[in-house]
């Protein structure tokens, strides 16, 4: 249950982030629009970044050196 509202926490923070930042008024189509594409393509680089850093862990060496 923490994880989730961790989770929730975060992706909520970055749609506030995302409306401050851009002066978005969501009360108008345009401006729901460009909300919907920058928290899109903020997403997909959350998502891309991760699959990064996992297989940069993935392909470390984890058994110790004798």
């Amino acid at each position: 249950m923490k994880i989730f509202m961790i989770l929730a926490i975060f992706l909520l923070l970055g749609a506030f982030f995302i409306v401050s930042n851009n002066n978005l008024a969501l009360i108008e189509d345009e401006g729901r629009e460009e909300f919907r594409d920058k928290y899109g393509q903020w997403l997909a680089g959350i998502l891309d970044n991760s699959r990064d850093v996992t297989a940069y862990v993935v392909k470390l060496d984890w058994l110790p050196h004798e």
